[in-house]
């Protein structure tokens, strides 16, 4: 079991991190489904992992990580759909 959430939290570790680099290195934009879904993938690897081990700040900050990403899609969509797109 132990093997297991610990590759969860290095793929999770991956995606956040590939997430980031993508943004600094202006390959996608900050408001980008790719990016915000990195970020959300990421950070739920991460939360599985670190409830795993009792991390719990961590975990604490990839929840809000999570509900920031969510509340990006659904404010983008929201907007989408009121420019008629």
């Amino acid at each position: 079991m132990q093997f297991w959430i610990d590759l969860v939290g290095w793929v999770g570790s991956a995606a956040v991190v590939l997430a980031y680099a993508l943004i600094s290195t202006h390959k996608i934009k900050a408001n980008s489904h790719l990016y915000q879904y990195l970020n959300i993938f990421g950070s739920v690897g991460l939360i599985i992992n670190t409830l795993y081990y009792n991390a719990l700040p961590s975990a604490t900050v990839n929840v809000i990580w999570v509900i920031i990403g969510v509340g990006s899609l659904v404010y983008s969509k929201i907007h989408k759909q009121k420019a008629g797109l």
